[in-house]
């Protein structure tokens, strides 16, 4: 089973960037479709994008889109998310998952995926 590890979140003020990562062991994430999710207090946890196990698939959540960037190295066994023009509603934990599917799949369903990291906060300030 694989296990996943963020890292990279932080405070940022309001137009700044972010580069998260999830670091994978314990399994090749090469097979894995995987995704970041996040969750603001009081809030459900919302879809941020998720990338196909051949990379040739990314998909964004409308709040996302033109601005975050999903990639990952298969070598080094991790994914990324860069985030560009942050804006104070991007505050909340960015979670990184991943999907066992054996389908090449880029999936904006939280129920779909199968294993999850902790959690890094992201805080951006006005």
């Amino acid at each position: 089973q694989v296990q996943l590890v963020e890292s990279g979140g932080g405070l940022v003020q309001a137009g700044g960037s972010l580069r998260l990562s999830c670091a994978a062991s314990g399994g090749t994430v090469s097979r894995y479709g995987m995704g970041w999710f996040r969750q603001a207090p009081g809030k459900e946890r919302e879809f941020v994008a998720a990338i196909s196990r051949s990379g040739a698939k990314p998909n964004y959540g409308d709040s996302a889109k033109g601005r975050f960037t999903i990639s990952r190295d298969n070598v080094k066994n991790m994914v990324y998310l860069q985030m560009n023009s942050l804006k104070p509603e991007d505050t909340a934990v960015y979670y990184c998952a991943a999907d066992r599917s054996a389908l090449d799949y880029a999936r904006g369903n939280a129920g779909m995926y199968d294993y999850w990291g902790q959690g890094t906060q992201v805080t951006v300030s006005p």
